[in-house]
């Protein structure tokens, strides 16, 4: 299939009719039923069925899309990339940071940072751990800023700051918990677990093991502002990032670090060959200024 034959079939897929997806491409209608018409020809495949005057999409069609939606997203991507690739002298950053630090250190850097420099401009996303290199070989992101991330031979780190895990509690549950909290409270506790922590959250999960300690998942999900949220709700008690509990706490709800710490490093991390922009450089400098004022506000 030629791509025009690809952009064809998807607006009508996705519009389910010849006219709608003529307005979609900005093209006339028999300029539409041609392509639909002579893709259908050369595959061999009836894709559309005409029911009660709109066309409905065969399983053969059906199957076809899976791998035409995924050949459209790589191309928003190129446009996407080809789009920063003229902005770059602008400064643009495209920046992706753990979920948690989403939730208002990100935010609050970003805005520090246009405060300064109006002329910068951002793309944001959040991702995973184990999602960083992945973002950025495929260009949807110059930057990650992730805790303890994921090694790789064609990524560079740099350190930002430290972060240290809390326990995130009802203060009903703790009522007479001191300064930090000793990790043997937590034996035979009802806890709201991550299935996927990452680096971090093994962390807290080796500290376990070592001290011999039990505790009871009662709900499982994947990211710690979920497990906050939890918590806040009545759930369990939850181990996050000092991040997330600084952003977490109500006038119900507290935290506590442990005693001995559990600690884990923010850095920043790029591809080797792709050293951020000067821009982003700048930008890194006030991030970790954010940070460590947050910790320290804490």
């Amino acid at each position: 299939m030629r791509f025009r034959q690809i952009e064809v079939f998807h607006a009508v897929y996705t519009t389910g009719s010849i006219s709608a997806a003529a307005r979609a491409l900005h093209v006339s209608q028999p300029s539409v039923s041609k392509v639909l018409h002579h893709t259908q020809q050369q595959l061999d495949l009836e894709l559309f069925r005409l029911v009660r005057g709109r066309l409905v999409p065969t399983d053969q069609a059906h199957a076809l899309f899976v791998e035409v939606a995924d050949v459209f997203e790589r191309v928003n991507s190129l446009q996407k990339t080809v789009g920063n690739l003229k902005n770059v002298s602008t400064g643009h950053i495209r920046l992706a940071v753990v979920p948690s630090l989403g939730l208002q250190l990100a935010p609050l850097a970003i805005a520090r940072f246009r405060q300064q420099h109006p002329q910068v401009t951002f793309d944001v996303q959040t991702l995973h751990h184990d999602e960083v290199f992945e973002a950025l070989y495929e260009r949807s992101c110059d930057i990650a800023i992730a805790y303890d991330p994921p090694t790789h031979p064609r990524m560079k780190r740099r350190d930002l700051d430290a972060g240290e895990l809390m326990l995130l509690f009802r203060k009903a549950s703790l009522p007479e918990v001191g300064d930090t909290v000793p990790m043997q409270l937590l034996d035979g506790r009802d806890m709201v677990g991550l299935t996927t922590g990452g680096p971090v959250g093994e962390v807290f999960s080796r500290e376990l093991r070592r001290l011999g300690i039990s505790v009871r998942e009662v709900v499982s999900n994947q990211t710690f502002y979920i497990a906050a949220a939890l918590t806040r709700c009545g759930a369990g008690m939850a181990v996050v990032d000092e991040f997330t509990a600084r952003a977490s706490v109500d006038e119900s709800t507290a935290f506590r670090p442990f005693s001995p710490s559990l600690r884990f490093k923010v850095q920043c991390v790029h591809l080797e060959d792709r050293p951020p922009s000067k821009a982003a450089v700048d930008f890194l400098e006030v991030f970790g200024k954010v940070l460590r004022e947050g910790r320290e506000g804490g």
